[in-house]
């Protein structure tokens, strides 16, 4: 597996380039949600839609979460872009001897309260317009491995132009209040009402 390798000078500049990268792509950028720091460490799941999907969880780290950031990512697409590693990227190579390995460095992410783990458990880009957001197996493992409690942060990402050139995102947040006895099977049914209610807020908006 290809482990993550974190530079605060790079995140701090990578973070000045999307800063102007968001305000050349997108009109504005909407937080929706509350978000009360239980002072552990955080696991974040979203869906996962575009090429921007980290950078926008990267965006809500830095304004509102303040963790060190790290994201498993497809060892293929890491190995494409592996300035990612200095953003706290690293590998899980699917059908592999090395996946417990990256379940277990993941794992380890979440025994620090000063570190956020970035999940996307869907494996594969989705459409926002999917009716429901499907985890893959395997992945909850990671909770498994983790005995300490552990903040989950749902994040679901929407987009919408309405009568703009330029489109504007939604970043919904929301938090549950349990902090143990997580199951893959919970958390997806709980992701998957969140979702649903998103897309309901958006359906009203204009």
């Amino acid at each position: 597996m290809i482990k993550a390798n974190r530079s605060s000078l790079f995140e701090f500049i990578f973070g000045l380039y999307l800063d102007i990268a968001f305000k050349i792509n997108f009109k504005e950028i909407k937080t929706i949600g509350a978000f009360k720091d239980k002072g552990l460490p955080i696991l974040v799941i979203s869906n996962h839609m575009s090429w921007w999907d980290g950078f926008w969880v990267f965006r809500l780290n830095k304004r509102k979460l303040k963790r060190n950031l790290y994201v498993m990512m497809l060892e293929e697409q890491l190995r494409k872009n592996m300035f990612l590693r200095w953003l706290g990227a690293f590998s899980i190579k699917k059908s592999s001897r090395t996946i417990i390995d990256s379940l277990a460095y993941g794992a380890g992410v979440l025994h620090d309260p000063g570190n956020l783990l970035l999940l996307y458990p869907q494996g594969e880009f989705q459409s926002q317009y999917s009716g429901k957001q499907v985890f893959q197996n395997g992945w909850a493992r990671i909770l498994t491995m983790v005995n300490k409690p552990v903040q989950v942060v749902m994040v679901v990402h929407l987009l919408d132009y309405f009568s703009h050139s330029k489109p504007t995102l939604f970043q919904y947040i929301y938090s549950p209040e349990k902090i143990a006895g997580f199951t893959a099977e919970n958390l997806e049914d709980s992701f998957n009402e969140f979702f649903q209610s998103c897309i309901e807020k958006q359906l009203k908006l204009k």
